[in-house]
This record gives structure tokens, C-alpha cells and sequence, in this order.
């Protein structure tokens, strides 16, 4: 017996075994839930144009969603998914809300800012000032104003030039900020709001116009809410499901492979444990799709396993050593599960591609498991059996799922 590499063979496995026992619940705590397992809401909205004539651009709608994101963030909701689809759709999805039907409205609700000449006619909009450059400055008198950056510094010259001597009011939609008159043209692109502000009302006001400048217009196509009650029982369900399975599974390759099947239980826990920190590292969000996915990798990665240790099975029948038939076995079956994993991200892109939503979700954890599955279901694996072999102590084919009488002589 090569006591060298059964207590190398040792050593790593109680190293595994103690990093995963270690850092898992800090993992699955640090894991981002998805609406679908912790509760909130999710609405899809149109959007048009503020005024008529306009057209919904790729560069509004992005700023139309970093402005409800900065709203959300306002909230105080942790990590908002704010994605645009198509040409003119943006999809909300706020995780752990508890007052929903407040933030709803808070959400759902454009707040326009507008500059209006004496007559009423609107003169600027919200789509007129740069997004989140409003500030809050100070007069000569050390009294707080709040200053608004234009995008256009000619236009708001023009503008001031037209209505020397005359009011331009400010309005967020039809509540008066602000009427001052205008007292000579205004260069360099920045407006100017004051009033008798405190500090606290001057930084609120700051807030709700880089809030509130929305450069469409948002419809409200399509809701969807989950009770945070609804979402814990749909992941406690889940995730029982999926040890249960798993378990039912390990039990089957230790009856059929004997050690190999012990080896694979020790590449399937560390197969989830590395796929958990992977979703740990990249920030992403864990789904009822994703757990899915989740389980069908362990099932790839569990396939991986019966494949290299049936070709192994095959070339010890032949008569070949141990040794040798872990090499020719897991060199023949290497091909066979590389084709099949190829194959299936390939798959997995083009449904990310294509895909939007929970979809994407899916297939982003297929990639990802994938991936995860051939470090440590294909390499690992073989690197652990190996060590085992070469210590000597399991020298009997029957350790590997291979009677006697099934041994056929070169």
C-alpha cells in the first residue's frame, strides 16, 4: 500500500469537505433570490414619447430606465432589475418589497418637470436637462438654490432672450416649483431655481428633479406580484425536491460503481458548492428557472460521472490493470461528454440570445454549470480515483463495480 497517496488522497478530500462545510451557509445567504423565490413584484412597461411627433430612441429608453433604477435605489430597494426589450419596453423586477403598492406608485408614476412661459405653453421639458445634474448651490445671501444643467445651452439662451422681463414658471407636472422672472438671456446652459428654501427642502427638490425627469412616458402593459410567504415556500419546496433527488441519485452510483460512485458524490457536492460561489462572484440573481437549471446540471454533471466510469468498467472487463483502465477509460469517454457539453452550450447561448427574462436565467445557469461540471466532474474525478488506484489499497475489481467472472483475459 502507497500510504503517500492515500492520505494525499485524504488530505484533499477533508480539505473539500471542510472549505464547503465552511463557507456554504455564507453562500447560500449571499446568493441573490429572484422575485419568483423572495417576493415582489415585476411590471412591464410601453413607453412613448413625452410629446407627440417624437420617436422612442435606444438612448431614452436606456436613460428612462437608469432613471427609475436611481429612483428604485432611492427607495431603498437593494440590487432593482431594470432591463429594457425590444424598441420601446422596459421590465421592472424589485425583489423583497414589502409596501408594494406604495413603491408601485412611486415607480409607476412619471414626474415631469417643465419650464412654461406666461402663457402656459411649455417651453422645456424634462428630456431638456441632463439626467441627475441637478445641484444644490448657494446665493449670495448663502441662501440654498438648486441649479439644473441644460443639454442644449443655446436653446435655453434663446429661450431666456425671448422672455426677458417675463415669468418662466417651473412646474413638476401641474405643481408650481418656482415663477422668477427672467431678468436678461442666460448663457452657459444652466437654469437656476430659487426661492426661500431651507437646506432639507432645496436637497428634496434636488432629489425629485434628477428623480422625476423622465424622457418618456411609461403604460403599464403587464404585473405580476409574489408574497415573500408564496416565494419561501416555493424555494423551501424546491430545494427539498432537489436533495431528495440528489440523494436518490448518489445512492444509485455507489450501488453500481461501488468507489467511483463514492468519488462522484464528493465531485457533486463540490460541483454545487463551486456553482453557488460562482453565482456568489458575478452578482446574479437565482431563480425558480435557475434552481431548475441548477438540478439539471447535477444530472449532466452525474452523467459525466456514468459515462467515464462505465468506459472504465468496459476496459477493467478487458483484462487491463486498474491503472490502465482508468487511463483508457477516461481518454475514450473524454470526447464523448466534451460533444455532449459543447452541445449543450451551444444550446444555452442561443436561448440567452434569443430569450429574455427568466429564460435568460436559465440558460445563463446551464452555461455556467456546465462549465462547473467538467472542472470538477470530469478532471477532479479522475484526479481522485487516480489517487486512489496508485495507494494500492483498492486493488479488487469488485471495488469498481466489476465482478470476477466478468474479467475477461487479454
Amino acid at each position: 500500500m502507497n500510504g503517500k497517496r492515500l492520505l494525499t488522497f485524504l488530505a484533499v478530500v477533508v480539505i473539500m469537505i471542510g472549505v464547503v462545510g465552511w463557507t456554504s451557509p455564507s453562500l447560500v445567504k449571499d446568493v441573490r433570490l429572484g422575485l419568483d423565490l423572495k417576493g415582489g413584484f415585476e411590471v412591464l412597461y410601453e413607453a412613448e414619447p413625452l410629446t407627440g411627433g417624437d420617436k422612442v430612441t435606444a438612448e431614452s429608453l436606456k436613460e428612462t430606465a437608469k432613471s427609475l433604477e436611481a429612483r428604485a435605489d432611492k427607495l431603498g430597494i437593494s440590487e432593482p432589475e431594470i432591463t429594457t426589450e425590444g424598441t420601446n419596453r422596459i421590465r421592472v423586477k424589485l425583489a423583497g418589497v414589502e409596501n408594494e403598492n406604495e413603491v408601485r406608485d412611486i415607480i409607476k408614476k412619471p414626474v415631469n418637470l417643465t419650464f412654461r412661459g406666461p402663457d402656459g405653453n411649455v417651453e422645456l421639458r424634462g428630456d431638456d436637462f441632463v439626467q441627475n445634474a441637478a445641484q444644490v448651490e448657494f446665493d449670495q445671501l448663502n441662501k440654498p438654490i438648486v441649479s439644473i444643467k441644460l443639454k442644449d445651452a443655446k436653446k435655453f439662451e434663446d429661450l431666456t432672450t425671448k422672455l426677458t422681463g417675463k415669468a418662466l414658471s417651473i412646474y413638476l407636472d401641474e405643481e408650481m416649483l418656482s415663477n422668477p422672472i427672467v431678468n436678461y438671456p442666460i448663457s452657459g446652459g444652466t437654469a437656476q431655481i430659487s426661492g426661500d428654501f431651507t437646506l432639507e427642502e432645496a436637497n428634496n427638490l434636488r432629489d425629485t428633479i434628477n428623480l422625476g425627469a423622465l424622457p418618456l412616458k411609461l403604460n403599464e402593459k403587464y404585473t405580476q406580484s409574489v408574497g415573500a410567504k408564496l416565494g419561501q415556500q416555493s424555494l423551501q419546496k424546491t430545494v427539498e425536491a432537489g436533495l431528495i433527488g440528489t440523494a436518490i441519485i448518489l445512492v444509485f452510483l455507489i450501488a453500481l460503481f461501488r468507489i467511483p460512485g463514492v468519488i462522484a458524490g464528493i465531485t457533486v457536492v463540490t460541483y454545487t458548492w463551486m456553482l453557488l460561489l460562482v453565482f456568489t462572484l458575478i452578482n446574479a440573481t437565482l431563480t425558480l428557472p435557475g434552481i431548475a437549471a441548477f438540478a439539471l446540471g447535477i444530472g449532466m454533471a452525474v452523467d459525466a460521472n456514468i459515462i467515464m466510469y462505465e468506459r472504465i468498467k468496459e476496459e477493467i472487463r478487458s483484462g487491463k490493470s486498474l491503472l490502465s483502465s482508468l487511463r483508457s477509460g477516461s481518454k475514450n469517454s473524454f470526447r464523448t461528454i466534451m460533444d455532449a457539453n459543447i452541445t449543450n452550450i451551444i444550446a444555452s447561448a442561443v436561448l440567452y440570445y434569443i430569450g429574455n427574462g427568466a429564460i435568460r436565467g436559465f440558460a445563463l445557469t446551464m452555461i455556467f454549470s456546465i462549465l462547473v461540471s467538467i472542472i470538477t466532474n470530469v478532471f477532479l474525478s479522475r484526479f481522485l480515483i487516480s489517487m486512489l488506484i496508485r495507494s494500492n489499497l483498492f486493488t479488487k475489481p469488485s471495488y469498481f463495480g466489476v465482478k470476477e467472472e466478468e474479467i475477461r483475459e487479454l
